[in-house]
């Protein structure tokens, strides 16, 4: 999840509390606001709590809201959030954020929950003149692929570190940014995921000559 900035909270009710893979939790809540996909919401248990931030992963014109998250065993909101029912009660704050994807073409590169702003350009419309690179440690973490594949076909890359079948490429998606020869380094790409992988694509793409103001991240923690 990005990093936490104080925001106001409201109460909203959760719609559905569905499991994706082991640890991992997609929760539907009531939309109380319009949003642009991308942003982000902070979320808590209670209103005095201190919150934490999701990427929105769910269409604009959805009528409900989603939040993607992998349970930390030791963190203070993911395990409690897991267990949360139909009609419960959470709170969120007004959707904000500033990673709007808007530049094309683009590459866009996810890893685990990182996926999430990328689901909600996708489902929005916004996915016209981009590659999605995802990286997972397994096959069931890619997270909405068909509906990906749908919207994105041949440009839509999956690299898989653990596991194999048709549809990925062995290895990490690292090594492919390392070794591919149709990168492109005029486009924009957008980062999303763990703090390690920004770090470790970032200097791959510096290296072989994209920008730096070319590279905008969304680091999750």
């Amino acid at each position: 999840m990005p990093q936490h900035k104080q925001k106001i909270l409201q109460a909203v009710t959760i719609t559905n509390n569905t499991i994706l893979a082991e640890q991992v939790h997609l929760i539907t809540l009531e939309k109380p606001f319009s949003f642009k996909a991308g942003q982000v919401i902070a979320v808590a248990m209670n209103a005095d709590d201190e919150p934490r931030l999701y990427s929105i992963a769910s269409s604009e014109q959805a009528d409900q809201l989603s939040i993607l998250f992998d349970i930390k065993p030791d963190g203070e909101l993911t395990p409690p959030l897991s267990q949360v029912k139909k009609g419960d009660t959470i709170y969120i704050s007004e959707p904000f954020g500033k990673f709007l994807c808007e530049s094309k073409p683009a590459t866009w590169i996810a890893t685990g929950t990182g996926i999430a702003p990328f689901i909600s350009l996708i489902e929005s419309g916004k996915a016209e003149i981009i590659q999605l690179l995802h990286g997972a440690r397994t096959i069931d973490k890619f997270f909405f692929q068909d509906t990906i594949e749908e919207y994105l076909g041949t440009d839509y890359l999956r690299f898989c570190t653990n596991e194999i079948n048709s549809q990925t490429y062995k290895g990490r998606l690292t090594t492919y940014l390392k070794n591919t020869e149709e990168l492109a380094t005029n486009n924009k790409y957008y980062l999303c995921g763990s703090p390690q992988m920004v770090i470790d694509v970032r200097e791959i793409l510096i290296s072989r000559g994209v920008p730096f103001d070319n590279i905008i991240a969304e680091i999750y923690f």
